[in-house]
């Protein structure tokens, strides 16, 4: 069979519309040299930008309907497999307490996973009151994760159900429904979905839904709607909520027209600020203060109002706030970012947009983990902190250049550092139209399909063409947004694919590249890996542990554990001895929460019931100080959620902050054989004393070279990231 088995390692989990099914199948691949000269695909009338054409609705839709990772088959399964492994059951409704109470607090996975013993306990006793809110604890949780399609479903099945409290399931339910449709941009919808919700709202529950009839009306135009409904639902009910109330006055009194007295809510609500965490509420009236300024035609003032935003959003150490999304507000930090950087690149203050954009992903980070890790987790090394350009230009050899996006809303600022300074850049490319090409680029290569290559022409075009960059620099790229999904190695220009005229690495920031730069570069030729844990012959990866098996011998000094050997348990214990650490095993990316993207291994008692699961939040307590290469050869462990503005925030920074200076992370199922010829390459390149990025190159042109490989599926589906200067000692 041509091209070898495809290991599809990881749970289902739907990625800018990429698919992973769980398990592994074996497919008959096209083989043969890839085609390089595709027809280009048939026009879009969907208004992206010039030169992208994104692949058919039917595909989209039809990955969706196979995406099955949280449906209530697939949560029921994980809710029965919880309940055996708890050491206590608790009284079942007791499980509703807990989701509600974690998704409040934004701990949104530990939130679905209470809903589901919930929900399986339901099931047991026949118990619809159970189902019905264990439901709708379901929907809460997907919509406060951002998690819409997931959110509206289990919204409806909760209205569809039978409870003895209708108000208890009906109106959250319904103002979830209303939500959902604010957020995709349909506030007729939503209030549609709000009214309903106040048919049968509690007294307690009614001001809350009021407040986003309020929002939806200001969204749809309809002020004198808006200031009626606002007074109906005024004052704010507790001091908790005082300064939503606040912010939503604000906006309404930009709504209708009134910038200097919405310039005046938002200045008494920075005075009103206080409590513990004060500059949470100071960030969102300098938010509004820029935004009434913008209004007044004070862009300089506006400016100045979001860089002091931008100050407050540093000193927060506790984001989430249940009560914005109570009444509709869904405040977001990034978007502060965001315009701050347009108002500066709007000057041409590039060098300072920069700095802003590394700030914005520090801070995106530490809102995803904030206190959620355990004890000992430093906010400071986590976060790092944003080096001078004169520090990240010094730390870059006369060969190499680091690349730095940033998608806005209609833009894409990119920065060209090299030793001798910097050039900014911004290209006309709308984060919508960018997402839609990066997925239609990814189905392309996942599906083998020879359009890979048009799509990889007009991705070059715009993304690297117009930048400059000199003929074989290494290039040191920091992606963002869908960027992260992007496999730079397969661009294709006038003179090929990209790798083939650079060597490539990718990394978090600016500010993680510096810091990895710096710890030891040349580091013993020891290994320990993992490969093939037992847990069901459904997860069996028999090509995963021929690799490793491939690999062993490359290395002076090896330690391999398979099948049932590869557990939790003995990760925990070896992985900190060896300088390389090499896991084939499957992976799943959490898109709820990306602190529960996990490495499923081996129960310590087998038969097995189910995988053992090493959790991304277990990996920052790790000790890997001595551990210099990560690889990470499983399904997507590449990706996870990204943060608006942020890097994917899933595995790749939780090995880094554990100690690790290097990772190799896959970004979408890979072949079995041009997988285990990528990394004895690879290994071999680095064992005879090449660096990292050099010895990757020269493992994926290996890979291509071979005619049953010459689609990108094959060679590309690796990245380096972090320290791409890494070595072994000969």
């Amino acid at each position: 069979m041509q091209g070898g088995a495809t290991r599809w390692r990881g749970g289902a989990q739907r990625m800018l519309g990429i698919v992973v099914l769980a398990g592994w199948a074996t497919f008959s691949l096209d083989g043969g040299a890839f085609a390089a000269t595709a027809a280009a695909p048939a026009a879009s009338a969907s208004g992206v930008a010039p030169g992208l054409a994104p692949e058919s609705a039917g595909f989209r839709q039809a990955a969706e309907r196979e995406r099955d990772a949280e449906t209530l088959q697939s949560l029921t399964s994980e809710g029965r497999l919880l309940l055996s492994r708890d050491r206590v059951t608790l009284p079942a409704y007791d499980y509703c307490s807990m989701a509600v109470s974690a998704a409040e607090r934004g701990d949104f996975r530990d939130s679905v996973e209470a809903a589901a013993r919930a929900l399986v306990m339901a099931q047991r006793t026949d118990n619809a009151d159970l189902a019905a809110l264990s439901k709708r604890d379901l929907a809460i949780a997907y919509s406060y994760a951002g998690d819409l399609d997931d959110a509206e479903r289990y919204a409806t099945e909760a209205l569809a159900s039978t409870p003895k409290a209708p108000e208890q399931v009906f109106a959250p339910a319904n103002k979830v429904l209303g939500d959902v449709a604010l957020r995709r941009g349909h506030p007729q919808d939503a209030l549609d979905a709000y009214k309903r919700a106040l048919d049968t709202a509690s007294p307690r529950y009614r001001p809350l839904v009021l407040l986003s009839v309020t929002n939806a009306q200001i969204a749809a135009g309809d002020t004198a709607g808006a200031r009626k409904t606002f007074d109906a639902a005024s004052p704010a009910p507790s001091a908790d909520l005082a300064p939503q109330y606040r912010r939503i006055e604000g906006n309404l009194l930009l709504a209708e027209g009134k910038p200097r007295e919405a310039l005046l809510a938002f200045t008494t609500l920075l005075s009103e600020s206080g409590g513990s965490d004060a500059n949470y509420d100071r960030l969102w009236a300098h938010e509004g203060i820029g935004r009434a300024d913008l209004a007044l035609g004070e862009r300089a003032r506006a400016r100045e109002a979001y860089l002091l935003a931008v100050d407050d959003s540093e000193k927060i150490r506790a984001r989430f706030r249940s009560e914005e999304f109570k009444t509709g507000l869904f405040g977001d930090t990034q978007s502060v970012f965001e315009m701050a950087i347009a108002l500066t690149v709007e000057v041409g203050d590039y060098a300072s947009a920069w700095n802003l954009s590394e700030r914005s992903r520090a801070r995106a980070l530490l809102d995803v983990v904030r206190n959620r890790v355990d004890a000992g987790v430093d906010d400071r090394q986590l976060n790092g902190n944003v080096p001078g350009l004169d520090v990240v230009r010094n730390g870059l050899k006369p060969n190499e250049t680091l690349v730095e996006y940033h998608s806005l809303e209609k833009a894409i600022i990119v920065w060209v550092i090299r030793n001798e300074g910097l050039k900014g850049y911004t290209l006309p490319i709308a984060r919508a139209d960018m997402d839609t090409a990066v997925t239609d680029f990814r189905n392309a290569i996942v599906r083998r399909r020879p359009t890979a290559i048009t799509y990889g022409d007009k991705l070059y075009a715009l993304l690297i063409a117009p930048l400059g960059l000199r003929a074989d620099d290494r290039l040191i790229i920091v992606p963002h947004g869908a960027l992260h999904y992007l496999p730079y190695q397969a661009l294709h220009g006038p003179d090929g694919f990209l790798i083939q005229r650079h060597p490539i690495a990718l990394e978090p920031s600016a500010s993680v590249a510096v810091q990895l730069a710096t710890r030891e570069r040349q580091v013993a030729s020891n290994l320990v890996a993992f490969g093939n844990p037992t847990i069901a012959p459904a997860y069996a990866l028999p090509g995963a542990e021929a690799e490793v098996r491939g690999i062993a011998p490359l290395f002076a000094r090896n330690e391999v554990f398979l099948q049932s050997s590869a557990t939790r348990v003995s990760f925990r214990e070896n992985a900190p001895t060896g300088r390389v650490l090499h896991v084939a095993t499957h992976a799943e990316a959490d898109t709820i929460d990306p602190l529960h993207s996990r490495i499923l291994l081996a129960p310590a008692t087998q038969p097995a019931d189910g995988p053992d699961s090493l959790l991304a939040k277990d990996i920052y307590n790790l000790k890997l100080n001595d551990v210099s290469l990560v690889t990470l050869s499983a399904c997507e462990t590449g990706l996870g959620r990204i943060a608006r503005g942020d890097e994917i925030l899933g595995f790749t920074r939780a090995f880094f902050y554990a100690g690790a200076t290097s990772l190799i992370v896959s970004m979408w199922p890979v072949a079995d054989e041009s997988s285990a010829l990528t990394m004895r390459t690879f290994y071999s390149q680095l064992a005879d004393g090449h660096e990292a990025i050099d010895a990757m190159r020269t493992a994926q042109l290996a890979v291509m070279q071979n005619p049953r490989f010459a689609h990108p599926f094959f060679w590309a589906p690796f990245d380096l990231m972090g320290g791409w200067r890494l070595s072994l000692a000969r």
